[in-house]
């Protein structure tokens, strides 16, 4: 039952550095693909404005995620860090030159600086995804077995799940970061900038469920517990992110970007809990389960309870960051920034 809990917390925090995070690393996605200089400023600014007060603050999930997997299921812990090790270090060399570019673009004041470290932080925010989508896939694909080391330092992430993890990572924060976007021009009465990322949404959106559709075959080949997995135990919650993510391309469409959100949130969320769920109650497939990974009693009642104190403190504090930056700013008027060309 602790063990239990213990990987339901863990996969919450999982959940919400996907839906938090990931919408950060779609926003420089975004910001890749803005276009020159000129161009792309207006879509920089708004991406500029809307992760800057909170793009450290969504990596406390990341850090959540793995100290619980140290703590309560060291040996999974073990086994996956020094087996992905290739992908997890490309990954966090990611998330620090992304944070280094983003902090020292805003402090630039000469054109090519901004361009070089805008260039910097828009790669990261690409690569970075692709990465962990990676470890995600070598881990589902059963190519991470028990014990240190024991998987190959190649294969276990370079394979057809993982290709299709990463792929699927990074769409989906390229989608999240758009629905979120939207919602952010729209606040500030910028419509064409909103309706420009409306457009980039639905399209991401679609990329999406075609890659999916494709990957049905990939994890059918290569990852035949999995897929066994998701059309039976995970299969309702298979459905729910389809529905979901359908649902927020029709309310884009009719421009409900504040409702967009949570659905396409849901619709991420929905196939994770469906990987969770299509994987349990192994941890590594075909060599550990969570009774076996599980730490002792002691240990997971001290981590749970360390976790209900610390919630009390982190949940408001996140709470008040999102909803004080997520109010309209009285700095800005109407329609008076640059908008992008009609093209975008």
């Amino acid at each position: 039952m602790l063990a239990d809990t213990a990987l339901a917390v863990m996969w919450v925090g999982l959940t919400c550095y996907a839906v938090f995070g990931g919408a950060d690393f779609g926003a420089g996605v975004w910001d890749l693909l803005a276009g020159g200089s000129r161009r792309g400023r207006p879509q920089r600014q708004l991406v500029e404005h809307s992760i800057g007060p909170v793009w450290e603050a969504n990596h406390v999930w990341l850090i959540f995620v793995i100290v619980l997997l140290w703590s309560a299921f060291s040996p999974v812990f073990a086994a996956v860090m020094s087996t992905l090790y290739l992908p997890l270090t490309l990954a966090a060399l990611g998330i620090i030159a992304r944070g280094a570019a983003f902090a020292f673009r805003k402090a630039s004041t000469e054109l090519w600086q901004q361009r070089l470290f805008g260039a910097c932080f828009a790669l990261s925010s690409l690569i970075t995804p692709f990465f962990l989508g990676t470890v995600a896939g070598g881990v589902a694909s059963g190519r991470v077995p028990p014990g240190l080391a024991e998987g190959d330092v190649l294969t276990s992430w370079l394979n057809p799940t993982s290709i299709l993890g990463g792929v699927l990572a990074v769409l989906t924060c390229a989608h999240l970061a758009a629905v979120y976007l939207c919602a952010d021009a729209a606040r500030e009465d910028r419509t064409a900038l909103a309706a420009a990322f409306a457009r980039r949404g639905i399209i991401s959106g679609l990329t999406c469920g075609a890659v999916a559709c494709v990957g049905i075959a990939v994890l059918h080949a290569d990852a035949p517990d999995l897929f066994r997995g998701l059309t039976h135990r995970g299969l309702p919650l298979v459905v729910l992110s389809a529905v979901a993510g359908l649902s927020g391309l029709v309310l884009l469409h009719r421009r409900r970007y504040v409702l967009a959100r949570p659905v396409a949130a849901l619709a991420v969320a929905a196939i994770l809990w469906a990987w969770g769920a299509a994987q349990y109650p192994a941890m590594l497939v075909g060599g550990t389960t969570v009774d076996q990974a599980a730490s002792d009693g002691a240990v997971l009642s001290a981590c749970l309870i360390a976790l209900a104190v610390g919630a009390v403190l982190l949940a408001p504090s996140l709470w008040l960051l999102y909803a004080t930056f997520q109010r309209r700013s009285p700095a800005a008027p109407p329609e008076a920034r640059p908008q992008p060309p009609s093209s975008h």
